[in-house]
């Protein structure tokens, strides 16, 4: 039944959003729109092409992929008049999706597969600056590539990404998994404690080297162990120096030979994309906290910021192989697009044209004697491709001139019964205070001439 205006007046509902969730203006939404734009040029640039996945995933496709932390933050969905069985969740990123993707229609794409996806995902954590319960994420990944040439090129990609946002300073760090476990394995780790490991390894930034090696003695793992492992992880010499300090200690096993051949190939093809050095650093606290990682792992940070990570990534090459039985090589990034997002803000790095309307111009009415001309010059402009509003209700000039400046429309055409039968305009520009009049055949050309 419709609403009545009675229920209007007696059943106010207060306007509300739940926690962890956001609405955007158009202002802001023109930024972000913006921000997408540059990543979605450059993942053209790079020859990823785009995917989409329903935001519903069926539950045995998204658990047991990620651990035990993160699948605890999974929002469930369901349908009360609904007599399916399956149990549905709301997807938690972008990667598990892929995966299911490649292995129901691995028959339709051809490999390498390399593809990119901007979409909400959701997460039940503790909403806080930086970090929210509904985000975007925009990733890039390459399947069906085992040499390490694919993750430098994704870490060029992401390079790439924050140069064309202008980002001053940031730094990708890169690690592997494999040398955390030789790390372990090194110090005497068992290892049924590994997971015990990268858990703990994983909050160095936030509690620091006592406070990692306070939870891993918590944990159970003895204190000389503990000694072992807490000068290889927190190495840091520049270069390749880092991983020949390792190689010293770490060289005899096999796990950390591999981990050490992939990061050094690695460099050579990131020296051969060009990246200039001050971009990348070995990192071996850097953990990546989800389960399914298999060798290197990326993570970048805004230098002199405390925003964290705003991208992180690497090399997972058996989580395709959980859907179709047989793995595919794969790596990717994740972009943290809403943390980029604030902090170009913060940053100030939005050019000046990104203003709070896509509006170039606004027509205004004098009312009923000048309304048709008004609708038809309208149309004029817009078939010139010239982003034009009509003002639609009956207001004095002064009122839609405000209406025009609040919204920073940059400029307004004034179409009176004078200008009418002149066969004339006036245009007003707001930025420079600017105002002539012109034949109306012309308008369109001086506006295309004054917006570039």
């Amino acid at each position: 039944m419709p609403i009545t205006e009675s229920e209007v007046t007696t059943k106010r509902i207060k306007p509300r959003l739940p926690r962890g969730m956001r609405d955007f203006l158009p202002g802001e939404m023109l930024k972000r729109e913006y921000v997408f734009n540059i990543v979605r040029d450059v993942f053209h640039l790079y020859g990823f092409e785009p995917l989409q996945t329903p935001v519903l995933e069926l539950s045995e496709t998204l658990m047991g992929k990620y651990g035990d932390e993160a699948e605890s933050l999974m929002y469930g969905a369901y349908h009360k008049g609904s007599k399916d069985k399956d149990k549905l969740l709301l997807r938690y990123d972008l990667t598990v999706p892929l995966a299911r993707v490649v292995a129901q229609h691995y028959n339709d794409i051809a490999l390498p597969f390399k593809r990119y996806h901007i979409a909400p995902v959701w997460r039940g954590e503790k909403p806080q600056r930086g970090r929210y319960r509904e985000f975007y994420q925009c990733d890039a990944d390459i399947v069906g590539i085992p040499d390490m040439v694919a993750d430098a090129e994704i870490v060029s990609l992401v390079v790439t990404i924050l140069r064309r946002l202008n980002f001053p300073q940031f730094r990708v760090k890169i690690n592997n998994r494999k040398l955390l476990t030789a790390i372990g394995q090194y110090s005497g780790l068992e290892n049924g404690q590994l997971s015990d490991l990268y858990r703990s390894v994983d909050k160095f930034d936030k509690v620091g080297a006592d406070g990692v090696g306070e939870e891993l003695y918590n944990r159970g793992i003895d204190k000389d162990v503990i000694g072992r492992m807490m000068p290889l992880l927190q190495a840091h010499q520049p270069g390749l120096e880092n991983l020949d300090h390792l190689e010293a200690s770490l060289g005899h096993l096999e796990v950390a030979q591999e981990g050490l051949r992939e990061l050094r190939e690695l460099v050579t093809y990131i020296e051969a994309a060009g990246i200039p050095s001050e971009y990348y650093e070995f990192d071996f606290t850097m953990v990546r906290g989800l389960g399914y990682y298999t060798g290197p792992i990326f993570e970048t940070v805004i230098i002199d910021t405390d925003y964290g990570s705003i991208s992180g990534g690497g090399r997972y090459d058996n989580l395709i192989g959980l859907f179709r039985g047989e793995s595919l090589p794969t790596t990717g990034a994740s972009l943290g697009i809403e943390r980029i997002i604030d902090l170009m803000d913060e940053l100030d790095l939005y050019p000046a044209h990104i203003n709070n309307t896509v509006v170039d111009v606004l027509v205004t009415v004098f009312g009923d004697e000048t309304r048709h001309e008004a609708v038809k010059l309208t149309a004029e402009l817009r078939e010139a491709g010239i982003k034009t509003e009509l003002y639609m209700q009956d207001r004095n000039l002064r009122r839609q001139l405000t209406y025009a400046n609040r919204k920073g429309i940059p400029f307004v055409v004034i179409l009176g019964t004078d200008e009418i039968e002149q066969g004339i305009v006036t245009l007003k520009q707001f930025n420079n205070g600017d105002e002539m009049k012109i034949a109306r055949d012309e308008l369109a050309d001086t506006i295309h001439a004054r917006l570039t």
